[in-house]
């Protein structure tokens, strides 16, 4: 049967504040966009539901939250009618992509009066734990293989500290060197460089802080610019293998650039190694929790912490032997394909799609 999402679910609001609940404990959950936001004295729904990001960062983005918990205001409560499961709304709404309803410049928004038409397959109660046992199969084996990556990566991190040691109190006494002696090193565009209107959907993207995520690149599609702005700022363009590093707010957030395309951002720095050590070691190295103490030490502003170039240039880098350093790229390399064989997402990704296009979004009748 094919139904409207309005059909299924009741909308619910909060007036929460996360700054309400800051002093609060107990023993029910609240969520927030993010995730979990603190544990109160209370809860708004009995049962679970599915929550929507309506305001801010992260709109659109879509989770399924248990009994007897609660969300912040800046969330949507959809709460399932009685002839629909929470998992099997969760996985419909999962697979309508709300953010496509945004509207404001400032603060995006959504609204249920906007989506609430979206239609898709409603099947009887048995067929909707069938699916939702097929989806969380899947799941289970994404998760699982998600955990491998994360325990591979340890080991990386492991065996970087085991070689190099700490950047800062360098125990092998290898020599240090000035940043600049290693790389060239350059700020993001003034911001007069870069205006309203010049922001498009689907251009080059722009890398500000906020989209350097756990030492990884984490574009936002509506920030981005066309080809011809691109051009035009062809000096602040990121190449494959630069490194990007956030120059206020968070110290030592950085990541290395996985592809060409990305421009660096009125809140970033460019970092290009000339070649005796490489972009990875670069990035390591500034993320290092020692080494990002010390950049905090070294940053200026009353208000927020910020760095310039004098400042990056002067970083003291630890410069092993090339031996040393190769002997950590072959290691690191090896896991790297154990990481190439655990990363085949693909095939349960397609079983997932084929799933969900085909039980909620086919026109079956």
């Amino acid at each position: 049967m094919r139904v409207k999402l309005e059909d299924v679910c009741e909308r619910g609001s909060s007036n929460i504040k996360q700054s309400d609940i800051i002093k609060m404990s107990g023993n029910y959950s609240i969520y927030g966009a993010s995730g979990l936001a603190g544990k109160v004295n209370f809860y708004h729904q009995e049962q679970p539901y599915v929550a929507v990001v309506k305001d801010g960062a992260g709109i659109g983005r879509t989770t399924l939250n248990p009994a007897k918990s609660s969300v912040i205001g800046t969330m949507q409560y959809l709460i399932p009618k009685k002839n629909v499961l929470p998992e099997y709304l969760f996985y419909a709404v999962s697979y309508m992509h709300l953010e496509k309803y945004y509207t404001g410049a400032t603060i995006p928004h959504i609204y249920f009066k906007d989506y609430k038409n979206e239609e898709f397959n409603l099947d009887n109660i048995e067929k909707q734990l069938e699916i939702i046992d097929v989806l969380g199969r899947c799941k289970k084996v994404i998760e699982a293989r998600k955990q491998e990556l994360v325990e591979l990566d340890s080991l990386t991190k492991a065996r970087f500290v085991e070689m190099f040691g700490d950047p800062v109190s360098n125990p092998y006494g290898y020599d240090k060197v000035a940043l600049s002696d290693l790389a060239d090193i350059k700020i993001g565009p003034f911001g007069s460089l870069l205006h309203k209107e010049d922001y498009i959907d689907g251009g080059h993207p722009l890398l500000n802080p906020s989209h350097i995520v756990d030492g990884k690149v984490s574009p936002d599609d509506k920030l981005t610019i066309s080809d011809e702005k691109y051009e035009e700022l062809s000096a602040y363009q990121l190449k494959t293998g630069d490194v990007v590093m956030g120059r206020r707010g968070e110290m030592g957030r950085c990541a290395v650039v996985p592809e060409d395309g990305f421009l660096c951002g009125t809140g970033s720095m460019l970092i290009r190694t000339k070649g005796e050590v490489t972009a990875d070691y670069i990035q390591k190295i500034i993320s290092f929790p020692s080494f990002k103490k010390t950049i905090e030490d070294m940053a200026v502003g009353q208000t927020m912490p910020n760095l310039n170039v004098p400042i990056v240039s002067g970083f003291q880098i630890i410069k092993p032997p090339m031996e040393v350093q190769d002997r950590y790229y072959a290691f690191a390399e090896q896991v790297n394909k154990s990481k190439f064989d655990t990363m085949t997402f693909a095939p349960i990704y397609a079983i997932i799609n084929l799933y969900l296009h085909t039980y909620f979004y086919q026109g079956r009748r």
